[in-house]
C-alpha cells in the first residue's frame, strides 16, 4: 500500500483509524475445554460453541490454517522469511479464518480449498498490519516490537507487499473467481484507508466514518464468510447470506469497540479508557456529540472539548469520558451498534437451523449485549 525508500512517514492525520478487529489481538490461550487458535478466536470475539462436533470441526480447520500460514510465509531470503513470520508467530484472534471455518459448515468443511481460502484472507489481513504500523509509526504490535520498529519502514512495507503477493498466489490456485473477489476486497480496503486518511472533506462526517469502517473492516470479514461457504460448496443463497452477515458484523464489532473505549474499564476493552480521546480519533459517540446542537451546559462543554483534537490533560480526559457516558450521543451510538448487530442476526434467518448458525448468532448477540 505504501511506497517509501527509508523515509520517515509523516504523522498520520487524526482520521486514521486501524480496524479494531485487527488491533485488539490476544495471545493464544484456553477457554473452557478449548485450546489453541480456536480458544483465542472464540474468547476474543464472543462466539460460543454449544455443539461438540462443531467445535471439533472448527478446531481442526483452524489448526490446519496455522500450519498452512507458516508454510505460506517461507521465503528463500532469510530476512524476509523472519520478518514475514513475525506476526504469524505473534498469534492473534484469527477471526477471519474462524468465519471461514464456520461458514464452511453450511457445505463440506473438509473440501480441499477451505483451508487455503482461510489462509488467503488471513495473509491479506496480516499484510495490512505491516503497512498500518508504518503509517502509524507504531512501536508495538501484539505485545512485541512492530516490524517497522525492529527492521525499519522499508523492510516492513516490502514484507506487507510480499504477504499480499502470497495471498494472490494462493488465491490463483482457488480459481479466477477467488482472485476477482480477493482483488475487489483489497480495492475496498485501499479505498477505506484513503478515505480515512484524507477525512470526510465535504461529506457528512458520520456517514463517512461508517463507510470507512465498512470498507476497512467489514469488507474482508464479509469475504472471509463468503469464501468459507463458497469453497465448501454451499448453495449460492447461503453464500450471499453469510457474506452479507460478515460485512455487517464487522462494522458492528468495530463500532462496539468505540463504545467500550468510553464506557468500560481497561480490563474489558483491552486498552486504557479514553485512548481515542487522547489520540484525537473521532469515533462514533464523539461524532454524534459534535453533531448535537443541544444547548445544555454538558453538551456545550463536550463539544468544546472534542473540538480541540487530541486531549493531553488527564483531568480533561476524565471530564470528557464522564460527559460522554451520560450523553444523548452515547445512547444514540448504542442504538446504532445494536441496529447493526440485529441486522446481522436477521441476515442469518434464511440459513439452515444448524449449530454453525447458532454460533454466528451468538456473535451478534454478544455485540448487542456488550454495547448495551
Amino acid at each position: 500500500m505504501v511506497r517509501l525508500r527509508g523515509a520517515r512517514v509523516d504523522a498520520v492525520p487524526v482520521w486514521h483509524r486501524e480496524s479494531v478487529v485487527s488491533s485488539k489481538s490476544r495471545a493464544v490461550g484456553t477457554t473452557g475445554g478449548m485450546t489453541g487458535p480456536l480458544a483465542a478466536a472464540s474468547s476474543a470475539v464472543g462466539i460460543t460453541f454449544d455443539d461438540p462436533a462443531l467445535e471439533a470441526a472448527v478446531r481442526t480447520c483452524l489448526d490446519g490454517v496455522e500450519s498452512a500460514l507458516r508454510d505460506a510465509v517461507i521465503s528463500a531470503d532469510p530476512v524476509l522469511g523472519e520478518v514475514a513470520r513475525h506476526l504469524v508467530d505473534a498469534g492473534g484472534k484469527r477471526f477471519r479464518p474462524l468465519l471461514v471455518a464456520l461458514a464452511a459448515q453450511f457445505g463440506d468443511v473438509r473440501a480441499p480449498h477451505v483451508t487455503r481460502a482461510a489462509v488467503v484472507v488471513e495473509l491479506t489481513h496480516l499484510a495490512t498490519l505491516y503497512h498500518d504500523d508504518v503509517m502509524d509509526e507504531a512501536p508495538v504490535r501484539r505485545g512485541a516490537a512492530s516490524a517497522n520498529a525492529r527492521w525499519g519502514n522499508s523492510i516492513a512495507i516490502l514484507t506487507g507487499d510480499y504477504l499480499f503477493a502470497r495471498a494472490a498466489d494462493i488465491a490463483a490456485d482457488l480459481g479466477p473467481e477467488a482472485v476477482r473477489i480477493q482483488s475487489r476486497t483489497f480495492a475496498r480496503l485501499v479505498h477505506g484507508q484513503i478515505a480515512e486518511t484524507v477525512g470526510p472533506r465535504e461529506s457528512n462526517p458520520i456517514e463517512h466514518y461508517l463507510q470507512v469502517i465498512a470498507d476497512k473492516t467489514g469488507s474482508l470479514i464479509g469475504t472471509s464468510a463468503r469464501f468459507g461457504a463458497m469453497f465448501s460448496g454451499a448453495p449460492p443463497p447461503v453464500v450471499e447470506a453469510v457474506a452479507a452477515y460478515g460485512d455487517t458484523i464487522g462494522v458492528a464489532f468495530q463500532l462496539s469497540d468505540d463504545l467500550l473505549d468510553i464506557a468500560s474499564d481497561s480490563a474489558e476493552s483491552g486498552k486504557m479508557p479514553g485512548t481515542d480521546l487522547r489520540e484525537g480519533v473521532p469515533t462514533l459517540p464523539m461524532l454524534y456529540a459534535l453533531a448535537d446542537d443541544a444547548a445544555d451546559a454538558g453538551s456545550t462543554r463536550l463539544r468544546e472539548i472534542l473540538g480541540h483534537g487530541p486531549i493531553t490533560d488527564d483531568a480533561v480526559v476524565v471530564e470528557a469520558l464522564d460527559l460522554l457516558r451520560e450523553s444523548a450521543a452515547m445512547k444514540r451510538a448504542r442504538e446504532t451498534v445494536r441496529g447493526y448487530a440485529e441486522r446481522a442476526r436477521a441476515q442469518l434467518a434464511q440459513l439452515p437451523d444448524v449449530p454453525a448458525r447458532h454460533a454466528l448468532e451468538s456473535l451478534a448477540d454478544f455485540i448487542a449485549d456488550r454495547s448495551a
